[in-house]
This record gives structure tokens, C-alpha cells and sequence, in this order.
């Protein structure tokens, strides 16, 4: 026996089989069509391998620890990703909506649960753009030679380089104080698609492969290729690795967002939506690994020149403090010499300032945060003859992947917008969508500052992860239960030929909501236990280069609580009240009499888990 909820009048509002199938043999609905299949495969393609795989991904690895990392991805994409897009492919090919109509169409109610989708697209939308601009200034720089990034510049004297250049590396300097002038602190400054994912798709694979190419002939690439496939098991044992994890399957795939619910929703009645939802995480995560593999070459390579220049130092430390002759001590014999000055002389060893080297240390902490795949692949292409060309190959990849990823989740604002008729179909499409694009980027001024870099990975963190994790639970706790799993299968069986098998129903009923609780969870705990930080650029401080670690300002966690919060409060509130400045005459269906009971229950349960909610959020 299976819980279902009561739910009047949904089939009122929703098409039954024969409408879907005279609707096809007529082709008289009036929603837009993909032209082929392969075009609505590379569009998903596009939205779900976009920048989060070759940008975000890499640099969530190195921060667990490389491949403590890949372990709870490849987990949590089975049991959590796989389940949830052939979900929403599904309800979006069945009821033809997009992601609030969805919603709409199984219950009036639940109008809130698309405006929550709708606001995590345009959060994201809102950062992608920032990324989009540090993309496009490095483009533009790519065409000279030598490349900006190959040399330091003079100080103000024309007596030698600028001292934080040379203390950190041309790369990095150029990233974080020339692309972005970073200050120290937070606180300081406040269908058309269809023909284009044919380039923006397939140009990635092209690029990747042949940065990999040369990836594995620089010395140290397959050091750090070995650190990306080592899991650490004390990683393994920290709940914010499998947190980043759930978070990355949901940012990777599109989850929550309500892209996936419009793109199906394009697709002829009896498209085989499982296949798609088997094929695109499979596609996902060997796109992930690739790009992951790509830049761990690269890391490897930075790390080892890291690594020998620290050992250089050292060694010229102890040539100058015994006064042995040059080129006796080398980097082959160094280890040798060194344990044997320091039994020998230990005294005079241990007042020499000597610096600990540890090759482990570079690859994990070479490059942090935001930056990596701008800094690291900066560094490939210098290393790489006639350079300006593969800059501006490299950096028109990853601008095709920033331009689809933002196309796609912008469908996830416009689809919504027009569910809810706030835009008609009357307007000209092109208008609404230079509208739109243009007030995301008023909305995306705040990168620009100085301390632009960690309003970014603020975003990044808080604004579309967790929601999207939450908006994913609430969408598989619907069709479960409220719209009802039994005829949601019986759904897939007419789109598709036959009902989904038991890992599917498990996953479903029981596996993946009780994943997400948890991650959700541990979430809220950890983020309560611990103090929020950042890390900065800070040429003052004792570790630099290397990136440090520093509290966010009080203030940041109304911010946090407004960004990742508004997502999440907009789906308790429209629950509890449904929209009637969006309502057409079909909502009439719902008797306020006859649902009184029903909306005293949903009232309830939506009134307890956003206060409680919102009491865990405002904790952190």
C-alpha cells in the first residue's frame, strides 16, 4: 500500500492519454518542438556539461582531497542524480509544462515549489555571468605575444618585477591582481539554441583532448593525474565531502533548477526519457573525470615546479651555509645530503631558514578556490608552443560552455515567467529575453568590485546548492505522494512502452529522499558547528602565495540566509498562498469548501518545515 495524499481535481488538469496522443498525430499543440533528437540530447548536453564540470569540479576535488572526491560523486550520481533528472524528464514530457506549470497542473498549491526553481536559475544565471566576463577579458588578452601572463611586470622604479608577481607566479598574479584586482577582504567595496549546441556542445571534447595531449608530455603530469585517482579515506570520513558531493551532482545535472522540466517538455510524447536519464549523468561524470584529468596534469606539473624550486632554494641554502662547492649538492643527492648535515651538524641546520617542501602540499593546496581552472590552464598555454592560438581556443571553449550553460538556465527563468503569465506570447521573444539578460546583469555589478572574486564563490557556495538539493527533494516527495508513484508509472509506461524497474521505484520511494535528508542534514549541523570562511589573496600575509583562510564578516550570514533563503521561502509562502495574480480561470477547479481540509493539512506541514527551516538558516 502506497501513501497518497488527496489531491482533487488533478485530472481535470492535467491532459489524459488520448488528448497527448491526438495532440501528437495532429501536431497540434502549440508548444514549441525539438527538430530531431540529437538536438535535444546536445541541448541537455550544453545545459548539464557547462562550466561546473571544467571549472567547478576540478577545484572541488582538490579541495577533498582528489579522489576522496570522485568516490561520493560516482555514489550520490547513481543513487540521487540518475533518479531525480529521469524524474523531472519525465513529469515534463508527461504534462508539457514547463516548471511551474508542472507544478501547477498537479496542484494549484504547489505553485511555489516552480518559483523556487525559477529563482535558483537566476542566482546562478546572476554568478555565470561574472564567470562569462573573466572568460571574455581573458579572451581578448590572448590576442598578443607574448601572452600577459608570461612575465612579470616592472615595479614603479624600472629597477626589477613586481614583488608579489615574483613571490607568487606570473599565472597568479595575473588572475588575481591584474583580471580582478582582488582586495583582502569582503568587506572592502561592495529555440534559436537548438542550432547553436551543434559547436558549443562537441568544441569542449575537441579542446580537453588536446590540452590532455599535451597535459601528459610536462614533467610532473602523471604525479598529479595519481593524487586526482588516490582517495584519502580520512576524507572519505568528513560529512562536507559527501555535502559537496550531493551539491555538485544537483549544480552538475541542472537538478532543481527547472532547465530539465522545459527542455522535456519540448519532446514528442513517447521520447524514451529513460535512456535520456541514463545517458546525460553517464555523459556528465565521464566529462567531469576528463576535464578533472585535463587540469590534474596541469597541477601536477605546477606542483613539481613548485616542489624543485623550494628544494632549490634549500639546497643554495646549505651550499652558502657550509660553503661546499657548487652543483655538489643537487636535487638527486638532496634528501642524502640534507639527513646527513642535519645528524652531523644539527645545531647549525636547525638556525638555518629552511623551508619545508612537500610535494603532497603543492598538489593539494598548488591552487584554491575559483581561480583553478583560470590559473592552471593560464599556465598550460604557456608551456605550449605558439601559445596565443591555444589561449584563445582554450578560453572560446570554455566561454561556449559558460554562454550554453547560462542559455539553459535562463530557459529556466523565462519558462516559468511565462506560466505564470507574467511574459505573454504576444511579446517578441527576443525583447523579453534581452530584458531579462540585461537585468541579470545589473544584478551581476557586485562581481565586478574588488572583492568580486569572493561575492562569487559566496554565490557559489549558498545560492544555488543547497536550494537546488532541497527543491530536488520536494519535487521527488511530490510525484510520490502527491501526484502518486503509481500514476507516475503508469505515465511512463504510455510515454515509453513499459514501467520503470525496482531500482527506480526504491531510489524514489526511499533511497534518494533519504539520501538528501541526510546530506541536508549534516548540512545544517556543520554549518552550525562551524565558523563561515573564505580565502583571500593577501600578499601581506605569512603564507602567501598560497591562499588564507579568514572569517567572514557578521553581517555575511543575513546575506547567506537572504541568497540561499529567498529560494526556499518563496516555495513555503506561494505554498501556503496561492498565487492569484497568477491564476487563470482553471484554478477555479480547487473548491476552497470542498479542500478545506486539504489546505488545513498542507498549511500545517508547509508552516512547520519553513519555520523550522528558516530557524536552521538564520543559525547559520
Amino acid at each position: 500500500m502506497v501513501l497518497l495524499l488527496p489531491n482533487p481535481g488533478l485530472e481535470e488538469r492535467i491532459h489524459t492519454y488520448e488528448d497527448l496522443e491526438r495532440m501528437h498525430k495532429e501536431q497540434a499543440e502549440d508548444r514549441p518542438k525539438w527538430d530531431n533528437k540529437t538536438q535535444y540530447i546536445l541541448a541537455c548536453v550544453g545545459f548539464c556539461i557547462g562550466i561546473g564540470n571544467v571549472w567547478r569540479f576540478p577545484y572541488l576535488c582538490q579541495s577533498h582531497g582528489g579522489g576522496a572526491f570522485l568516490i561520493p560523486y560516482l555514489i550520490l550520481l547513481v543513487l540521487e542524480g540518475m533518479p531525480l533528472i529521469f524524474l523531472e524528464f519525465a513529469i515534463g514530457q508527461r504534462l508539457r509544462k514547463g516548471s511551474v506549470g508542472v507544478w501547477q497542473a498537479i496542484n494549484p498549491y504547489l505553485t511555489g515549489i516552480g518559483i523556487a526553481s525559477m529563482l535558483v536559475s537566476w542566482w546562478c544565471g546572476v554568478y555565470f555571468n561574472a564567470l562569462i566576463a573573466w572568460i571574455l577579458y581573458y579572451l581578448f588578452n590572448s590576442f598578443q605575444s607574448p601572452l600577459p601572463w608570461t612575465q612579470c611586470p616592472l615595479n614603479e622604479n624600472n629597477t626589477g618585477y613586481v614583488a608579489e608577481c615574483q613571490r607568487s607566479s606570473t599565472v597568479d598574479y595575473f588572475y588575481y591582481r591584474v583580471t580582478l584586482n582582488t582586495s583582502t577582504s569582503i568587506s572592502e567595496g561592495i529555440r534559436s539554441t537548438g542550432k547553436v549546441v551543434y559547436v558549443t556542445t562537441i568544441l569542449p571534447y575537441i579542446v580537453l583532448a588536446i590540452f590532455l595531449v599535451r597535459g601528459v608530455t610536462l614533467k610532473g603530469a602523471l604525479t598529479g593525474v595519481k593524487f586526482l585517482f588516490t582517495p584519502d579515506v580520512e576524507e572519505l570520513m568528513k560529512p562536507t565531502t559527501w555535502l559537496d558531493a550531493g551539491a555538485q551532482v544537483c549544480f552538475s545535472l541542472g537538478i532543481g533548477w527547472g532547465g530539465l522540466i522545459a527542455l522535456s517538455s519540448y519532446n514528442p510524447i513517447h521520447n524514451n526519457c529513460k535512456n535520456d536519464a541514463l545517458f546525460l549523468p553517464a555523459v556528465t561524470a565521464v566529462t567531469a573525470v576528463f576535464a578533472a584529468t585535463v587540469t590534474y596534469t596541469i597541477i601536477g606539473f605546477r606542483a613539481t615546479q613548485q616542489y624543485e624550486k623550494c628544494i632549490s632554494g634549500n639546497i643554495l641554502t646549505l651550499i652558502n651555509a657550509f660553503n661546499f662547492p657548487e652543483k655538489s649538492i643537487t636535487t638527486d643527492n638532496y634528501d642524502e645530503a640534507f639527513q646527513h648535515l642535519n645528524s652531523t651538524y644539527p645545531a647549525a641546520v636547525m638556525e638555518l631558514d629552511m623551508i619545508s617542501c612537500d610535494i603532497q602540499k603543492f598538489l593539494s593546496e598548488g591552487v584554491g578556490g575559483p581561480g583553478l581552472a583560470f590559473i592552471v590552464f593560464a599556465e598550460a598555454v604557456i608551456n605550449m608552443p605558439a601559445s596565443p592560438a591555444w589561449s584563445i581556443l582554450f578560453f572560446l571553449m570554455l566561454l561556449s560552455l559558460g554562454l550554453s550553460s547560462l542559455v539553459g538556465t535562463f530557459e529556466g527563468v523565462l519558462g516559468p515567467l511565462r506560466d505564470i503569465h507574467v511574459i505573454q506570447k504576444r511579446w517578441p521573444q527576443g525583447a523579453v529575453a534581452g530584458t531579462i539578460f540585461v537585468v541579470g546583469f545589473f544584478f551581476s555589478l557586485p562581481f565586478a568590485q574588488q572583492s568580486g572574486m569572493y561575492w562569487l564563490a559566496l554565490f557559489n557556495d549558498f545560492a544555488g546548492s543547497v536550494p537546488s538539493i532541497f527543491v530536488g527533494l520536494i519535487e521527488m516527495l511530490i510525484v510520490v505522494y502527491i501526484y502518486g508513484i503509481e500514476r507516475f508509472n503508469e505515465d511512463i509506461k504510455f510515454m515509453i512502452g513499459y514501467k520503470p524497474n525496482i531500482f527506480w521505484q526504491v531510489t524514489w520511494r526511499f533511497i534518494s529522499p533519504f539520501l538528501i535528508l541526510v546530506i541536508l542534514l549534516f548540512y545544517v549541523i556543520t554549518q552550525v558547528q562551524e565558523e563561515l570562511t573564505y580565502l583571500v589573496w593577501d600578499p601581506d600575509s605569512e603564507n602567501f602565495p598560497s591562499l588564507t583562510s579568514v572569517p567572514y564578516p557578521g553581517w555575511i550570514n543575513y546575506y547567506v540566509s537572504t541568497v540561499a533563503g529567498f529560494s526556499l521561502w518563496s516555495f513555503g509562502f506561494l505554498s501556503m498562498h496561492p498565487c492569484n495574480i497568477f491564476s487563470k480561470s482553471s484554478w477555479g477547479l480547487l473548491s476552497i469548501k470542498s479542500n478545506q481540509k486539504l489546505q488545513q493539512i498542507i498549511k500545517y506541514y508547509f508552516s512547520v518545515i519553513t519555520a523550522r527551516l528558516f530557524c536552521c538558516i538564520e543559525c547559520v
